[in-house]
């Protein structure tokens, strides 16, 4: 009877399953096995511009995993925003990118086939990977969207990820990640009495039971009623009134209950774990001592427990930094980078004690299983384990052990302190890296294997590095202010060429291409030079020529002489010259120093390629420009938008041409604060010329470029790595030629596009400017042409909405007149509407001027605090100001100002009477300004009152952050104002 009532398959559900199996055929992810992530040499996608190669450097605070331990030596660890699955093996990686900020935890499964990477951010992210193939498989989206993720745990057979949230009130979610579901299972949140829990686990045994631990408690949670409920692991208190007081006394922002779990602990408990007997939870202390909690099934029970269901044990002298159980063993790890195997009845097993370890961050076991226990321990044996494992020190140093043979060895030893200084051999595929605390390594990017190791003993933390054009010395810069001559072979020094002379840290340094000096900046404001005068380098002086921060030095080379050229850029817009050859011992020599800017500030500076018979220098600023400046008279030959990947870039170089530049093009790498990126040269504010991805989120420090111009390495600074990138300038231009030919890619920059609103007024702006070159009253025939005078260019400009000073006037008017003047000698006198769009869109501001920059602007310039609490600027102080600042003006062109700005002309007597001025031609401008502007002028006042703009300010019930005001588009009320100045 139940065979006949078994529902016979169809064609349809045949079909379908016949689908499913095809697709299981050809999905990695299902078909991957240990051996697939590494059974073939990675090569990297030809499709990115950047590709990420090769980490260096490790996140010490997170733990280490051991995936594979058997045929090959596979284990886990992360470095930045990326996770790394390093063989150890064949020296390979296999790197999970896909975080924009720095991964704050991360876990793997039982069977160490799924791992969840997290981080912390605005809009947090959790991704899983599969561990065999090294595909993302699932990605959980803003969980916990008010501070990210703090911990990760899977359940015991990897169906389900808890998560631990850093919000101000915690919250813990469990997820199904195997489905499509981006809600949680269940849901939590923690109340704050219970201390800050930095760590969640899963029950190995139960997948309804959790815990999760903080310095002052431990909290107990469970699924079985079908909801997340939790408990804090609390003791019946004990003795009498006047000892509890005591106690709560010792420990006064915590609960009594809390006062005496630390006071039985000893101190700060460390992370918890579930016993493999029963239901019971060991908790650690950093004082050596270890609590076993005996639980029931039932929640409300374990709310509080007697004083014999908790065992305290005195597990050994010094702090315990990690616990954890395997094979009905438990195992600490200290801070002396010792290692304990306890059994059940806290008995010692084994230890190993000559690691040489800082203290111990994790410990991560194998799953492959070499035997049972050995015989019990004698005085001359002792009993091991039979899984190898992995264990991370607080130093950066991962150590694999041999339980059964009892060995061990390193299998990374990295950067551990905040690293600032990288720089490329000139003729070698050699990298030099430098870190706070002294140690220089010389890493191989080719072999990926260290070539040389030393820690400078005398001075420790290096600022940066830089190898001489020949190749033969390594200079390096303290923050002491000492400069060290090294060799690059040896990385010795002769203690005579070790230079203690500026008292400041150093900046920036710089080889002549003669190698025959050496300058550095220093963040005193000064430059020093050192000559080599054979066989040793000697010191010739210190000059402090700015008097702002130095962002960059640079040498350079004289066409006629081939003399070295010495240049600095500093915050204070200064572009100084050196005499090098007139400098002597004792004596820098300035050359020149030249004003660049009137508001941006320059971050970096380079030499331009040689794309124009002009010898230029490109300078990037603060306002996501680059402007080409002429070497020998300073003056400014373009202006182009630069990268506008959401901060400034803040260094730039030239790459030198390489085998793989097909087209024998130039191209330029750069950095911002968090992101590196190319750039195909010739500039021309091309957005899609230009690419960049996340490198460092904490912040780039430093970047070099290899020889062959197919690398680029970014140092971290604060995330202790350096990451190395491969280049493929094929992938770069087939992106730019996505990006479209001629003025397409300029059409994306302008409000609408091409058939918007906005590119209609420029068409029609244009031809304006033509008839009234002509003549609006003229009645002869309108000769039509493709041009405009560049007379009309100023006036075109502030009628699209853009206001550039005098000085942009002039850079503008001497950009397209000199555009073509070096190489036919002939001035243009005249442009076209393509050439108008792209000068348009390569000075305006890249976004406007916003309401911050004029907040900021009114608490410098300012007069104290208005009674709405925003800065205020007195008429007479705004006034003053206008006719001696900057680009001052005359009296005369400050009443056409404001009477245009104000629409004095429009206002009849009767309506305003207070007024009556505009019709008499006996009252002075200043009368006429003192009667219309109010004595106390706002910056509410000042750009709605006055420039006629919308409210730039939030109201009093609104939040405190101003929106943005762009000035780049006037707004529709305001355009006959503006266009009027």
């Amino acid at each position: 009877m139940a065979e006949a009532q078994r529902p016979k398959p169809t064609q349809k559900s045949d079909q379908n399953d016949a689908d499913k199996q095809s697709r299981s055929r050809e999905s990695q992810v299902y078909t991957a096995t240990r051996e697939t992530l590494f059974a073939h040499e990675t090569t990297h996608s030809r499709m990115h511009a950047l590709s990420l190669d090769w980490v260096s450097g490790v996140n010490s605070s997170l733990p280490v995993y051991v995936l594979q331990d058997h045929s090959q030596l596979v284990f886990l660890y992360a470095g930045a925003h990326v996770a790394i699955l390093y063989n150890h093996t064949t020296n390979s990686q296999h790197i999970l990118q896909g975080h924009c900020s720095p991964i704050s935890c991360m876990c793997v499964s039982e069977d160490r086939r799924w791992i969840a990477t997290a981080d912390q951010n605005k809009k947090s992210t959790v991704i899983l990977w599969d561990s065999y193939s090294g595909i993302p498989v699932h990605t959980l989206f803003d969980c916990h969207p008010d501070g990210g993720v703090i911990a990760t745990g899977f359940s015991g057979d990897a169906k389900q990820l808890v998560t631990l949230g850093k919000e101000r009130e915690q919250c813990v979610c469990i997820w199904d990640w195997t489905t499509d579901s981006n809600e949680p299972l269940w849901l939590t949140e923690l109340s704050p009495e219970y201390g800050y829990q930095n760590h969640i686990i899963f029950n190995p045994k139960n997948s309804t039971q959790l815990l999760s631990s903080s310095e002052s408690q431990v909290l107990f949670y469970s699924t079985a009623q079908r909801s997340l409920q939790y408990v804090p692991l609390k003791i019946i208190k004990l003795g009498d009134a006047a000892t509890l007081e005591l106690n709560a006394s010792l420990f006064p922002q915590s609960t009594p209950e809390f006062c005496e779990i630390l006071k039985l602990a000893g101190g700060p408990l460390r992370p918890s774990v579930f016993h493999w007997r029963d239901l019971r939870i060991i908790t650690p202390s950093r004082a050596g001592i270890i609590m076993v909690w005996e639980l029931t099934q039932d929640l409300a029970s374990n709310q509080r427990l007697s004083r014999d269901r908790v065992k305290i044990i005195s597990l050994q002298e010094h702090p315990i930094t990690v616990l954890t159980v395997v094979d009905n063993c438990i195992i600490t790890g200290d801070t002396r980078g010792h290692i304990n195997f306890y059994d059940e009845n806290m008995l010692l097993l084994t230890w190993f004690t000559q690691l040489n370890l800082d203290p111990i961050v994790s410990i991560s076991f194998s799953k492959e299983f070499a035997g049972g226990y050995l015989e019990d321990g004698t005085v001359d044996t002792k009993p091991v384990l039979g899984r190898n494992f992995v264990v991370s020190s607080s130093t950066s140093t991962v150590i694999h052990v041999n339980v059964e043979k009892g060995t061990w060895r390193v299998l990374l030893q990295e950067n551990c302190d905040p690293l600032h200084a990288v720089a490329c051999h000139p003729k070698q595929p050699l990298v030099v890296m430098g870190n706070q605390s002294g140690i220089l390594k010389v890493w191989d990017y080719r072999r990926k294997r260290t070539v040389r190791r030393t820690v400078l003993e005398k001075e420790k933390e290096i600022q940066c590095v830089t190898i001489d054009p020949q190749g033969r010395y390594l200079a390096v810069g303290f923050a002491s202010g000492a400069v060290h001559f090294l060799d690059v072979d040896t990385l010795q020094s002769d203690p005579k060429e070790c230079f203690d002379y500026p008292p400041d840290s150093i900046s920036h340094m710089s080889f002549s291409h003669d190698s025959n000096y050496l300058a550095t900046a220093d963040v005193g404001k000064a430059v020093t030079l050192f000559r080599m005068q054979p066989p040793l380098w000697i010191y010739l002086g210190r000059y402090r020529s700015h008097y702002k921060p130095i962002m960059d030095l640079l040498f350079g080379v004289h066409q006629d002489s081939a003399k070295p050229r010495l240049f600095t850029l500093g915050v204070d817009r200064l572009l100084v010259e050196y005499d090098v050859e007139s400098s002597d011992v004792g004596q820098l020599v300035i050359l020149s120093s030249k004003r660049l800017e009137q508001s941006a500030v320059p971050k970096c500076m380079t030499w331009y390629p040689p794309l124009s018979a002009e010898e230029l220098l490109v300078v990037a600023s603060d306002q996501y420009k680059m402007k080409l400046f002429n070497s020998t008279s300073k003056t400014c030959r373009k202006t182009l938008l630069g990268p506008t990947y959401g901060s400034p870039v803040k260094k730039i170089a030239i790459l030198p041409t390489s085998a793989d530049n097909e087209r024998g093009s130039y191209y330029m790498a750069y950095v911002t604060d968090d992101k590196v990126g190319l750039q195909i040269l010739p500039l021309d504010g091309n957005p899609y010329k230009s690419q960049a991805v996340v490198c460092h989120p904490t912040g780039v420090s430093a970047f070099a470029y290899s020889h062959d111009g197919l690398f680029v390495f970014t140092a971290g600074g604060s995330d202790c790595t350096v990451l190395s990138w491969q280049i493929s300038y094929s992938a770069l231009e087939g992106a730019a030629a996505l990006g479209g030919k001629e003025l397409t890619p300029y059409y994306t920059l302008l409000e609408g596009g091409r058939n918007g609103d906005f590119y209609r007024e420029i068409e029609d702006f244009f031809y304006y400017c033509q008839i009234h070159n002509q003549g609006l009253d003229s009645m002869e025939t309108r000769q039509l042409s493709p041009k405009i005078p560049l007379t009309e260019l100023p006036s075109l400009m502030r009628a699209l909405a853009f206001f550039p000073t005098e000085q942009e006037v002039e850079d503008m008017l001497n950009e397209v007149k000199l555009g073509q003047y070096a190489e036919t000698g002939q001035y243009i006198t005249d442009i076209n509407l393509e050439e108008l769009i792209k000068l348009y869109i390569n000075h305006r501001p890249a976004f406007g001027i916003s309401a911050d920059e004029l907040a900021t602007a009114f608490e410098v310039l300012g007069d104290g605090v208005g009674p709405t609490g925003q800065p205020i600027l007195h008429r007479d102080r705004m006034l003053e100001l206008l006719q001696v600042r900057g680009e001052a003006m005359t009296e005369d062109e400050l009443a056409d100002s404001f009477t245009a700005l104000l629409g004095l002309f429009e206002v009849k007597e009767e309506e305003s009477p207070e007024v009556d001025f505009v019709k008499s031609e006996n009252v002075s401008q200043e009368y006429a300004l003192e009667s219309v502007i109010p004595e106390e002028i706002s910056m509410e006042t000042f750009t709605r009152h006055i420039l006629g703009l919308p409210s730039s300010l939030p109201s009093s019930s609104s939040s405190s952050s101003s929106p943005s005001v762009t000035l780049n588009r006037g707004p529709k009320a305001s355009d006959q104002r503006l266009d009027n100045i």
